[in-house]
């Protein structure tokens, strides 16, 4: 099975992030407006947190906190579950089924974030990898050529 660096040469580095004194307002509208469902928290390039919409859900909506008031830095996961490049897809889908999380950043060996993964990125991983399997299947049974 493949690998997270097999992930991120897929889907890019690219990681949508947010400061952690904006506001959850703000960070929502960048959910939103990306159709996305977490943000990385940085401050002066250090990766601090996550900010996710299970996040919204349970620290600002059930508690009675309003989005334009609250700051990031009040509800964000500090030191999130993240995973290396080398980590395998398995042992990424262990972890989000494990912990019940669906996005884990990636970080490299001192810690600095060098992109994010989601459960769907995974599972589009899997799908892509058994359909190239199947293809190559087919055609040795076949005998042809891919």
């Amino acid at each position: 099975m493949g690998r997270v660096s097999n992930v991120l040469v897929g889907k890019g580095n690219a990681v949508y992030s947010v400061h952690p004194d904006s506001t959850v307002y703000e960070a929502l509208k960048l959910l939103v407006d990306r159709n996305i469902g977490a943000l990385v928290v940085v401050e002066n390039n250090k990766f601090l947190g996550i900010f996710s919409e299970r996040d919204y859900a349970r620290r600002v909506i059930l508690k009675g906190r309003a989005s334009k008031e609250t700051t990031i830095r009040e509800i964000m996961t500090e030191h999130p579950i993240t995973v290396t490049e080398d980590e395998t897809i398995e042992a990424c889908m262990f972890k989000m089924t494990d912990k019940r999380i669906r996005h884990l950043p990636v970080v490299d060996d001192e810690g600095s974030l060098i992109g994010l993964i989601s459960i769907g990125d995974v599972v589009k991983y899997i799908i892509d990898e058994q359909k190239n399997i199947i293809e190559n299947l087919e055609c040795y049974i076949h005998g042809t050529h891919h």
